[in-house]
This record gives structure tokens, C-alpha cells and sequence, in this order.
């Protein structure tokens, strides 16, 4: 009999292959991403120090709008990328956390480069 692997065993399957391919440096930081049940969390990460630059999440806009989950991405993304610019990034490297690049994680991509960041 074979058992069959949780979802979130292969997703993190797929993050190590991803992410062993991506490095971020302070110039040109690792954006990442994690999903959880209620939010969603990007962080900018430079990975020569170990050092997370900065970092948003969903919760902060979702007080303040009525917005659908997508449309809460994008505007998540379009924050990060203000934020990136406070600390002078234009230039980021995307790291999906092994999630399809579809649907909330591809909006949030969207509102990055609408915010601004070069990927």
C-alpha cells in the first residue's frame, strides 16, 4: 500500500529546487513568498548576511479595503514595492516558494512591477 505525500510535503520539495537556483544580494534582493490559510507574507531577503531587508503581508491592507484575495495580492505586491523603494531597491530576484506562479501569487508579482520593481 502506498501513501500518498501531503501537498504541503511537495510544495517544499519544489521550494528547494527553486530556491537553490536564486540568490539575493543587497542590491538585488530574494523576494519570497508564503501563503498561509488567512494572509499572505513577501519578504526581501539578502541572502549573502542571512538578513531580510523588509517584509509586508497582506494583513496590513486588508483592515482598510473590501477587496477579493487577487485584488489584496496585487495591492500587497504594490506595498512591498514601496517599501523596497524607501531602502533604494529597483532590482529583485522572485522566488515563488514552490507555489504555481498563478492566481494570488501571480498578482502579486503583477503589483510589484506595477510598484515600481524591476524582476
Amino acid at each position: 500500500m502506498t501513501t500518498k505525500e501531503s501537498r504541503n510535503k511537495l510544495r517544499l520539495k519544489r521550494k528547494k529546487r527553486v530556491t537553490a537556483k536564486i540568490f539575493g544580494t543587497a542590491k538585488k534582493p530574494r523576494i519570497t513568498v508564503f501563503r498561509s490559510l488567512r494572509n499572505m507574507y513577501v519578504q526581501a531577503i539578502d541572502d549573502e548576511k542571512g538578513v531580510t531587508l523588509v517584509s509586508a503581508k497582506a494583513g496590513e491592507i486588508a483592515g482598510k479595503t473590501k477587496k477579493g484575495k487577487i485584488e489584496l495580492a496585487k495591492e500587497t505586491g504594490k506595498l512591498m514595492a514601496k517599501k523596497c523603494a524607501k531602502i533604494k531597491i529597483s532590482q529583485a530576484v522572485f522566488d515563488r516558494g514552490g507555489y504555481k506562479y498563478h492566481g494570488k501569487v501571480k498578482a502579486l508579482t503583477e503589483g510589484l512591477r506595477e510598484g515600481g520593481l524591476k524582476m
